[in-house]
C-alpha cells in the first residue's frame, strides 16, 4: 500500500497554515490483517501543556508540535474515548465486535520524515479482543470496563454525553454537554481549518511497545465533522498520575470535540521500528 507524507512542519515559533487538501487521500487498498471500523460518540478532549511535562515519555526521535498559547510554547495532548462499533476485516467477512476504547495521545513530529504524528501514552479496551494487540503485538493497550451514557437532540448534539472507565491502569471520568452556540476554540493556529487538520488528521501513531521497543501502525479516515462541546466533569486518573494534567487543570481543556460517526481504516500487523 502506498500512503501520502505531506512535510508541512513548522520552522518558527509561527504555526503555518494546514489545508485538508494537503492531508487527504484516497483509501489504501487494505490487504491481509487490516480492519475497518465506525468509531461511535468519537470526543477529542485536548490539553495545552508544558513541553517539559514530557522530556522524560518522548523518544529522540520526535519533537513536540507546539503552539503559541497563553503566551508560551505548549505541546497538545488529547483523550480520545470512543465507541469501536463492526468492528471487522476490511478484507474478509468476518464477525463484527463493538467494544469501548480510549487513546492518550500525544501530537509530535517524526523528526526522520518531517510527518505530523502522534504518541501514544497508551489505550483502554473493553474487549477480551485485546489479547491479540497486547500480547501478539506487545502493544501499550490495557484492559478496561466502559459505561457510555449518550443522548443527543433532534439536530444531533449531544444534550447528554457521559463516559466511565473502570481500569486498573487508567480510570476515567468524563462528562460534556454540546449546543449549537458552544463556540470554536483554537488559539495558536492561524485558522479553524489549520486547527482541525493538526489535530483529527495524524495517520501515524507510534509507541513505546510493552518490552521497550519502538512501535508504528497507520490508519486512514476521511474528513471528519466534529463539533465543539463543554466539558462539565473530567477525571483522568492517567494524566494525574504522570504529572501530565493536574486533576484541578484536568476541568479546563485546550478545546472540547465531538463527532457522532466516523470510519476508520487500520493497517495491521503493527511494525517494529528497529
Amino acid at each position: 500500500m502506498t500512503f501520502k507524507i505531506k512535510n508541512l512542519a513548522q520552522d518558527s515559533m509561527t504555526f503555518p497554515q494546514l489545508k485538508f487538501e494537503d492531508f487527504l487521500h484516497p483509501r489504501p487498498q487494505p490487504t491481509g490483517i487490516d480492519v475497518q471500523c465506525k468509531l461511535q460518540h468519537f470526543a477529542l478532549i485536548t490539553y495545552a501543556l508544558d513541553p517539559e511535562r514530557f522530556a522524560q515519555i518522548i523518544p529522540p526521535r520526535f519533537k513536540l508540535d507546539t503552539i503559541q498559547y497563553q503566551g508560551k510554547e505548549q505541546a497538545l495532548m488529547s483523550v480520545v474515548p470512543f465507541i469501536d462499533v463492526d468492528f471487522t476485516s476490511a478484507v474478509y467477512p468476518f464477525p463484527k465486535f463493538s467494544m469501548g476504547q480510549t487513546n492518550y495521545r500525544v501530537y509530535v513530529i517524526d523528526q526522520q520524515t518531517q510527518e505530523r504524528c502522534v504518541w501514544f501514552l497508551g489505550t483502554t479496551l473493553d474487549s477480551w479482543t485485546l489479547i491479540v494487540p497486547r500480547l501478539l503485538w506487545q502493544l501499550p493497550w490495557h484492559a478496561a470496563v466502559f459505561n457510555f451514557d449518550c443522548q443527543q437532540d433532534a439536530e444531533g448534539y449531544y444534550q447528554r454525553y457521559k463516559m466511565q472507565t473502570q481500569s486498573a491502569w487508567a480510570n476515567a471520568e468524563l462528562e460534556l454537554r454540546q449546543s449549537k452556540q458552544d463556540a470554536w476554540q483554537y488559539t495558536g493556529f492561524p485558522d479553524l481549518e489549520s486547527y482541525l487538520v493538526f489535530l483529527t488528521h495524524p495517520l501515524a501513531g507510534f509507541y513505546h511497545r510493552r518490552d521497550g521497543q519502538l512501535g508504528t501502525y497507520r490508519v486512514w479516515h476521511d474528513q471528519l465533522q466534529l463539533k465543539p462541546a463543554q466539558l462539565l466533569h473530567a477525571k483522568f486518573d492517567l494524566l494525574d498520575r504522570l504529572n501530565l494534567v493536574s486533576f484541578k487543570d484536568q476541568l479546563n481543556p485546550y478545546s472540547v470535540l465531538i463527532d457522532p460517526m466516523n470510519e476508520f481504516t487500520i493497517y495491521l500487523p503493527p511494525q517494529v521500528i528497529r
